[in-house]
C-alpha cells in the first residue's frame, strides 16, 4: 500500500514514541496485554498507514541495520532482566527452574521440531530453527503479566527465572542449529554443534564473570561517579554483546544474561538505582521495538503463513506447553497440580523470539542462495518464519494474557485485584485495625522489629514476622500474593518515608501510604520534602503518637455499612469524632480513607476509630 503521509524519520519516530506510550497506557488503564496493543499499533500504522521503518533505511543494508539495533536492545531487555534474579528466590523453585531450563526445553523443542517436518511438512532445517527459537517464553510478556497477576512468590520466581533464563537458551540452540543445517553430513553435524556450544559457554560464561568482577571493583572503589553508573553499565552490556556475538554468533545474548544475573547477586555496591534507570529504559525499547517490528509484517505474508502460523499456535498452546510441564515436572514434589496448570497455561512469546526469527529467517535465504546443496524450497519456507512468529506472538500474548490471571486466581495462585495492606509496625493502634481487617476476610501482613508487637499481634491471630521494613531481606524474602498497599505507620517517621520509597517499585505509587509525620503542619522550609513520602493516610491526617494516644484511651476499630436507610451522613451524627481509617466498596475494594476523598456511598463499609460507648 502506497504511503499515506509524507514524514521525515523525525515525524516517524514522533509518531512511533507517541503510540508505544499510548499502547502502554490503554494497556494499564484497562488491564489488558500491552504487547497485544503495540503489535496493534505497529501493523496498522505499517500496513494501512504506510508508516514503516523499511522507507528511511537504505536498500539492501536497511535489514541488517534493523536487526543490529534490535539485537542490542534485546541484549539491554535482557541484562535488566538478568538483574532482577536474585540467587535467594531459588530457596523456593531451584528444582523446578532447573527442570524447565532443560527437560521443558528439549521437549518443547523436539515436538515442535517434529510438528514442522511432519505436519507442516517443512525441511528439517527450517523446522529445527524454528523449534529452537519458540523454546523461548520472554520477559518482554512475562514481566508485565506478572505484575497484572500477582502471582505467589513462589510462582513468580519460576515463570520470571524461566523466562529471562530460556531466551539465551533459545537463541543458542538456534545457532547450533543453523550450524548443523550448514553442515554437510551428521558426524560434521555432530562436531560443529559441540564445538560451537562449548566457545558459546566458554565465552558467554567467562566473559560476563569477568566483567562482573571488573565492574564490580570499578563501582565498589567508586571510580564512577553515580550519575554515570547507568550509562556506564548500559555501553559494557553493548561492548559485551558486540565483543561475544564477533567470537560466537549469538554468545552476547548468553554473556549480558549471566553478566546481570552476577552484579543483582553481588554485595560489594547496590544496584537498585542502575535497575531503575533500565527498567524504564526497558519499558521504552518494547514500546518502541514492538511497534517497528510489527510495522514491517505484510498482509501477503500473514496470508500465505496463516495456516502454518496457526496450526503451531494451537500446537503449542494444547499440546506443546502442557507436555513439557508435566513431563518434565513428573514425579517432582515441588509442585503440586495447580501450580504445574498454572505454569502449563502461561507461556507468551515475546521480542527475543521475533529478533532471533528475523536474524536466522534472513541467513536461511542467503545461505540456500550461496551454498551448494540446500533444497529450493528452504527459501519460500525461510520467508514464512516471520509471519508465522509473529502470529505465533499475538496469539500467545492474547491467550494467555487474557486467561492467566482468571486460571491463577481459580487455582489459588493469585489473588483477584488484591488489595490486602502490608503494614510497616505493630503498635497496638495498627494491631486493632488490622485485626478488625483481618476478621472480614481482608488479607493483612504486619512487620516490626520489636519482638513483644510481633508476639502479641500473633497470639491475636495476626499475620505478623519480625522484620525490619528497610531491610534486602523483607522485599526478597516476602511473599507479596494478596497485598496490594503499603501502610507504614511506625513511630519514627523517616522510617516510614523510607519505606515508602523502597515499596515503590513493588505497589504503585497510588497504593503507597504513611501516617501523618509530626511535621505535617510544618513550613514547607522545614518540613521533610512531599515526594520522598507517601500518600497521608486517614480522615484528618492523624499522627502516629494522636493514633497510639487514642487507642491507649479505649476507642476501638468499628465496622459499619453504609445503605439508604443509614447513609454517611448518619454515620458522622451517630458516632462524632470518629476517625475514619479505610473503606471498602464492591466496586473499588479495600481504600485507606485520606482528606480528599469522595464522599462513601450506599453498600460501602466503613473502618472507623470511634469512642467506646455502652451501645456499641
Amino acid at each position: 500500500m502506497p504511503d499515506i503521509f509524507d514524514i521525515n524519520f523525525g515525524t516517524f519516530a514522533t509518531i512511533v514514541l507517541g503510540l508505544g506510550i499510548l499502547a502502554q497506557w490503554l494497556a494499564w488503564r484497562f488491564k489488558l496485554p500491552s504487547i497485544l496493543l503495540l503489535l496493534f499499533f505497529g501493523f496498522i500504522s505499517g500496513q494501512v498507514f504506510g508508516v514503516n521503518i523499511d522507507t528511511f533505511l537504505p536498500g539492501d543494508s536497511g535489514e541488517s541495520i534493523i536487526l543490529s539495533l534490535v539485537g542490542i536492545c534485546v541484549a539491554i531487555i535482557l541484562f535488566e532482566g538478568g538483574m532482577t534474579l536474585k540467587f535467594s528466590e531459588l530457596k523456593i523453585s531451584a528444582a523446578p527452574v532447573l527442570r524447565l531450563c532443560t527437560f521443558g526445553v528439549a521437549i518443547s523443542f523436539a515436538l515442535t521440531t517434529a510438528f514442522g517436518i511432519y505436519i507442516l511438512g517443512w525441511n528439517w532445517r527450517v523446522a529445527a530453527i524454528l523449534g529452537s527459537i519458540l523454546v523461548v517464553t520472554g520477559p518482554t510478556v512475562i514481566a508485565p503479566l506478572l505484575r497484572h497477576i500477582k502471582p505467589s512468590r513462589k510462582m513468580s520466581s519460576i515463570v520470571k527465572w524461566e523466562g529471562i533464563v530460556v531466551d539465551p537458551i533459545g537463541a543458542i540452540m538456534a545457532v547450533l542449529a543453523f550450524q548443523a543445517a550448514l553442515a554437510g553430513d551428521v558426524e560434521t553435524a555432530q562436531v560443529t554443534i559441540l564445538y560451537s556450544l562449548g566457545i558459546t559457554l566458554l565465552v558467554g560464561v567467562v566473559l560476563a564473570f569477568l566483567l562482573a568482577k571488573l565492574i564490580e571493583f570499578i563501582l565498589s572503589k567508586h571510580l564512577i561517579p553515580d550519575f554515570l553508573h547507568s550509562v556506564f553499565l548500559l555501553s559494557v552490556v553493548a561492548i559485551a554483546f558486540t565483543l561475544s556475538n564477533a567470537i560466537q554468533k549469538e554468545a552476547g545474548l548468553l554473556t549480558v544474561t549471566v553478566l546481570g544475573i552476577a552484579l543483582a547477586n553481588q554485595k560489594s555496591f547496590s544496584v537498585k538505582h542502575v535497575l531503575e534507570f533500565k527498567e524504564t529504559l526497558r519499558t521504552l525499547i518494547i514500546s518502541i521495538l514492538f511497534i517497528v517490528l510489527s510495522g514491517r509484517v505484510h498482509i501477503s505474508s500473514l496470508q500465505e503463513a496463516l495456516i502454518p502460523g496457526l496450526s503451531i499456535l494451537v500446537f503449542l498452546i494444547v499440546i506443546v506447553r502442557p507436555a513439557s510441564i508435566f513431563i518434565a515436572n513428573f514425579g517432582s514434589k515441588q509442585l503440586n497440580t495447580n501450580e504445574k496448570t498454572f505454569l502449563a497455561a502461561l507461556a507468551p512469546r515475546g521480542i527475543v523470539a521475533a529478533a532471533v526469527t528475523a536474524i536466522f529467517a534472513l541467513e536461511l535465504e542467503h545461505a540456500a542462495h550461496d551454498l551448494p546443496g540446500f533444497p529450493a524450497e528452504i527459501v519460500d519456507q525461510a520467508k514464512l518464519m516471520v509471519p508465522t512468529v509473529f502470529i505465533v506472538i499475538v496469539g500467545t500474548v492474547t491467550f494467555y494474557g487474557l486467561l492467566a490471571s482468571p486460571l491463577a486466581n481459580k487455582l489459588g495462585i493469585a489473588t483477584r485485584n488484591p488489595r490486602g495492606i502490608l503494614f510497616a509496625g505493630a503498635d497496638g493502634w495498627i494491631r486493632k485495625v488490622a485485626k478488625a481487617l483481618l476478621d472480614d476476610g481482608h488479607e493483612v501482613l504486619l512487620l516490626d522489629t520489636n519482638y513483644s508487637n510481633v508476639a502479641a499481634a500473633s497470639m491475636e491471630g495476626i499475620p505478623a514476622k519480625r522484620m525490619n521494613i528497610l531491610s534486602e531481606y523483607s522485599i526478597e524474602e516476602l511473599d507479596f500474593a494478596g497485598l496490594g498497599q503499603l501502610v507504614a505507620g511506625t513511630h519514627n517517621d523517616e522510617v516510614n518515608s523510607l519505606a515508602a520509597n523502597e515499596f515503590m517499585h513493588i505497589f504503585e505509587s497510588a497504593d503507597i501510604w504513611q501516617v501523618a509525620p509530626l511535621d505535617d503542619n510544618n513550613h514547607h522550609t522545614t518540613a521533610v520534602a512531599s515526594h520522598i513520602r507517601g500518600r497521608i493516610i486517614f480522615e484528618g491526617r492523624p499522627n502516629h503518637k494522636k493514633l497510639s494516644r487514642l487507642s491507649a484511651d479505649g476507642m476501638e476499630v468499628k465496622a459499619t455499612t453504609l445503605s439508604e436507610q443509614f447513609t454517611y451522613q448518619d454515620f458522622l451524627m451517630t458516632y462524632p469524632g470518629a476517625i475514619l481509617l479505610f473503606t471498602d466498596s464492591p466496586d473499588k475494594g479495600l481504600l485507606p480513607a485520606f482528606d480528599e476523598m469522595k464522599e462513601p456511598g450506599d453498600e460501602c463499609t466503613l473502618y472507623a476509630f470511634i469512642h467506646p460507648t455502652p451501645e456499641n
